[in-house]
């Protein structure tokens, strides 16, 4: 049976290229938000969707950790991709008479030194994979694209460099989402890394007392995010990621110190930690 993975963006976007990478074989469904990604996976449409939650170099990803919780589906992997951006052009372009480059406004302030070597105008466009497309249908031979080598394959262009980005750690981190709610035994999740959300109770040092469990049952927290809800300046939701399974027993104590100190608290999901994660922690 054909597997479909849902992610936000156009063909050839990097959320299309951590897609192809973690599950190779698939199908991608490009998405217009990702509020119809999580819909295509919820409908049927897709089996799972690949959301971006973080970079290293921009931070958190908006509104990703606002729909979460809402979204009706859990949390059943995490993905990272290196970011790796190339100067795309119609074919015949050549790299001295490029006069414009093309891209989303993250990934233009990541190239500011190409930009400043070959006195290039930044053009911003919606996102990467959009910006390829466009200087594919109608850009001229003095135009670029910054955006993945998949966006050159995908809309016929030429790279006229590669690797054009400032630092070379420049990573995304994205969560994999499933419609399968069920939480796995602790013995079929090698080095498990547990996200949830919780919302304090309204009492001093409530956040302070909360998570002092995880620190006395010698539990590792890898995330934590603050964030409004409704607009509200009082109500707060926090997002976590923890090393480990809600049924191991630091775990399981820290979360139910938690519970007291919260008037609501949702596990989305445990899952494997990556290979990324591992390599780079030194597990």
């Amino acid at each position: 049976m054909n597997q479909i993975i849902a992610f936000q963006g156009v063909p050839g976007a990097y959320s299309d290229l951590a897609c192809r990478h973690a599950y190779p074989g698939w199908t991608t469904l490009p998405c217009p938000s990702f509020e119809a990604a999580m819909a295509a996976v919820r409908d049927g449409r897709a089996d799972l969707a690949m959301l971006p939650c973080e970079n290293s170099l921009a931070g958190r990803v908006p509104d990703i950790h606002r729909l979460l919780p809402e979204s009706g589906l859990s949390v059943i992997g995490e993905h990272f991709e290196r970011v790796e951006h190339c100067l795309l052009a119609r074919p015949g372009a050549k790299l001295a008479g490029i006069r414009r480059a093309h891209s989303h406004p993250m990934a233009l302030g990541q190239v500011l030194k190409v930009i400043k070597e070959l006195s290039l105008t930044p053009v911003i466009q919606a996102d990467t994979a959009g910006a390829a497309e466009l200087i594919a249908r109608e850009g001229t031979l003095e135009d670029a694209a910054v955006a993945s080598e998949l966006a050159a394959e995908v809309y016929g262009l030429e790279i006229l460099r590669r690797n054009v980005e400032d630092a070379s750690h420049n990573t995304t981190r994205f969560y994999v989402m499933s419609r399968e709610r069920k939480l796995p035994p602790a013995q079929e999740v090698p080095h498990p890394v547990t996200t949830f959300v919780f919302r304090v109770r309204n009492m001093p040092a409530a956040l302070y007392k909360a998570l002092g469990g995880f620190a006395t049952n010698g539990v590792n927290m890898t995330k934590l995010e603050s964030y409004m809800l409704d607009g509200a300046f009082t109500a707060t939701q926090f997002l976590c990621d923890v090393d480990g399974h809600p049924d191991e027993p630091g775990l399981f104590r820290a979360l139910e110190e938690l519970r007291y100190f919260s008037r609501e608290l949702r596990v989305l999901g445990t899952y494997p930690a990556s290979p990324f994660r591992l390599a780079h922690e030194g597990r």
